[in-house]
Order: structure tokens, then C-alpha cells, then sequence
């Protein structure tokens, strides 16, 4: 007989497809099942039609067809995945607070509803006004409804601090895989080699510093290649045009890769992994570099420095960035000690069984009392 049932609300569906909450998901729901829960997530189907289930790897799956395209999409698929959880049994957990006020149908319902509230989404540079309302609503209506929150950095929990209780507040880190070997191989089609270049994965966004570290590496000839990945349009976006502008014969852009075995290889054989996210919590790809021993060159702000240790390098702008490849490219042991210590800051604290563990405790600290 089953012990705990447990709702996941919140992403787009398992198997991971599409970003760091799809990847947790899948995470906690096969490590949770194999310890006898009951796994239902909640899955967007592109198409018109009524809700079907299927199962995957011992998790229940249901999927809600949707017509419309991106976030509107999105924001449609959240509020009938909302809804259809009302006839669910067991504890409700919400990855990301976007659509909080839905949620707001499970208090009603009494059900109890734990929320990873993410980043401070409100903040981010890409977002127009109103999407910055409607993100800053959706926050304190998450602080409101959630009957309990989970921060992923101690930075969010202090600000989440500011709208409820910290003892309503748990920080739990996201988590990372370790990766001690990668093909080599996988590196000829971009014409690298192994330790003779950098690399950035992110997106390409303004507030993830991609032009000062484009600029920074571009501004004198290195003997060494940067590879930023990410999907860029520089016909539509002109942000993504000034970047490639700025970029030297020296800088690679192969576009977005989604093959796991080339990012794990481009991480593990780099020299350096770049991180100039500005905002957030806990940032997957940065915990991931982590798994993989890269040494990491980051913007300089708390929610990194947490993360990455005092071991690792910063910057704050563009002259300093500039400044660490100077430094640091011909410095073989500086950057094996900054190896070194991102595999020690990534066994301290991002291990999944340590992150999976967390969760499962806390869980069945709110699971609904008979």
C-alpha cells in the first residue's frame, strides 16, 4: 500500500524537455516513486481536447492539451492543471510561483500546497511592465497561499522573509549531477580541444552579462576560443546583433545544444565556465559546472558567491572581467585550484541525494495529517 501521494504543479511535464524545473521534477518524482510515493505531474500537450493519463517510469502522468503558444499557453495549461487537482488526493507541490493565484483553488479546497518560489522573477531585465506586475502579484500571492514556501538560495529566503514568516521558509538548493569523464570526441565538430577553450551556456540575455564577457575576451587576441551557446537571432533581436558585433574571430557560437553528452563534455574540458547571471536564486547551470569541476568566472553578487565559494573568480564589469583573462588564462594553477574547489563546493551542498533527501523530509513534515 502506497504511503505518500504527491501533485506536481507547476512545469511543463517529465521527461525533462525543457529547463532546470522540468530537470528537478524528473528528479525528485523517480527517487520519490522508487521510495513507494505516489507520483502524479502534471504534463502541457500542444492540441485541443480533454485530459489524458499515462505513465511513465512508475509516474502517473497527466496531460492538458493546450491550443495556444508560448506563455499564454502556458499561463491557460497552469490554470486547468489548477483546477483538475482539486479532485486529487495527498500533498500539492507547485515548482515556481508565475501563476500562484490559481493555487489559491487548492487553499480553498483545504489541500495542503508547498511552493518553490524560484527567483525574483519581477526583477529580470527581459520582462515589459506589465509582465513585472503581473510576476510581482503572483509573488505575494504565492508568499499568501503557499502553505509553505521553499527558497533555493539563502538570498531568497531572506527576501521572501520580507512578505511571511521565516519559520514558514525552508532553503533547499537545486541539485546537479557529478561528472568525472565526458567523450572528448564530441568537442571535433566545433573545433576545439580540451582545456583551449571557455564556455558560456546561458541565455542570451542582457542581465546574464553576455556582452561584457563577450567584450571582455574579445578586446585582445587570447590563443584561446570562447564557445557561447544559447539561441541566437541576430536578424530579430537586436541585443543578440550588438553581441555578435562584439565578439573576435576567437568566439565560437554553435547556437542552443540540447544533447546532454556534448554539454557535459563542453563543460568538463573547458578551461573556464563562464556565469554572468545578475539575478536568481540557485542557478542550475551553475551547479551543474560545479558537478563537472569547472572553474568558474562569475558576475560578482550574492546569489553567485553563495553558490560558487570563495574559490571561484568575479567580476563586476566588463574592465574587470578583461582583466581575470589576463590574469588567469596562463595561470595553470590557479585554474586547477579553482577545479579543485568546485568539486568541494558541489559535494558541500548540490549533491541530488543530498537536495532529494531535503525534499522528501520536508514532504512528509506537510503531508496532511489523517
Amino acid at each position: 500500500m502506497t504511503k505518500y501521494t504527491l501533485n506536481i504543479l507547476g512545469i511543463r511535464g517529465v521527461p525533462a524537455q525543457h529547463g532546470g524545473f522540468e530537470t528537478f521534477a524528473e528528479k525528485l518524482s523517480l527517487y520519490l516513486s522508487k521510495r513507494g510515493w505516489a507520483i502524479t505531474v502534471y504534463c502541457q500537450e500542444d492540441g485541443a481536447g480533454m485530459p489524458w493519463e499515462s505513465g511513465w517510469q512508475g509516474v502517473r502522468r497527466i496531460h492538458i492539451p493546450v491550443k495556444r503558444q508560448g506563455a499564454a499557453g502556458t499561463v491557460i495549461f497552469d490554470w486547468v492543471a489548477a483546477r483538475h487537482a482539486k479532485t486529487q488526493e495527498g500533498l500539492f507541490l507547485t515548482l515556481g510561483y508565475n501563476t500562484a493565484i490559481f493555487n489559491l483553488l487548492q487553499r480553498v479546497k483545504g489541500q495542503l500546497n508547498v511552493i518553490n518560489m524560484d527567483g525574483i522573477e519581477w526583477r529580470r531585465d527581459k520582462w515589459g511592465l506589465i509582465a513585472k506586475t503581473w510576476f510581482w502579484l503572483n509573488e505575494r500571492a504565492g508568499c499568501w497561499i503557499g502553505n509553505h514556501l521553499v527558497a533555493d538560495h539563502p538570498r531568497i529566503k531572506d527576501h521572501l522573509a520580507t512578505r511571511v514568516r521565516a519559520d514558514k521558509i525552508t532553503m533547499i538548493p537545486y541539485g546537479g549531477d557529478e561528472v568525472l569523464s565526458a567523450d572528448a570526441g564530441l568537442l571535433t565538430a566545433y573545433g576545439i580541444e580540451p582545456g583551449a577553450f571557455s564556455v558560456i551556456i546561458a541565455r542570451p540575455e542582457p542581465e546574464n552579462s553576455f556582452l561584457e564577457m563577450v567584450r571582455a575576451f574579445s578586446s585582445k587576441r587570447r590563443g584561446h576560443k570562447l564557445v557561447v551557446l544559447g539561441n541566437f537571432s541576430p536578424e530579430l533581436n537586436a541585443f543578440h546583433k550588438e553581441v555578435m558585433n562584439a565578439a573576435s574571430g576567437e568566439v565560437i557560437f554553435p547556437g542552443a545544444i540540447y544533447e546532454a553528452p556534448v554539454v557535459q563534455a563542453l563543460r568538463f574540458y573547458s578551461r573556464f565556465y563562464l556565469h554572468g547571471h545578475r539575478v536568481g536564486g540557485t542557478n542550475p547551470s551553475l551547479v551543474e559546472a560545479l558537478g563537472a569541476g569547472c572553474a568558474v568566472i562569475a558576475h560578482d553578487n550574492h546569489f553567485n558567491r553563495w553558490v560558487a565559494g570563495p574559490e571561484a573568480a568575479y567580476f563586476k564589469d566588463e574592465a574587470e572581467c578583461a582583466s581575470l583573462f589576463d590574469r588567469l588564462l596562463a595561470d595553470d594553477a590557479a585554474v586547477q585550484r579553482m577545479k579543485a574547489a568546485s568539486r568541494a563546493r558541489f559535494y558541500e551542498r548540490f549533491t541530488w541525494e543530498q537536495v532529494l533527501s531535503e525534499y522528501e523530509e520536508l514532504l512528509i513534515r506537510w503531508y496532511p495529517k489523517d
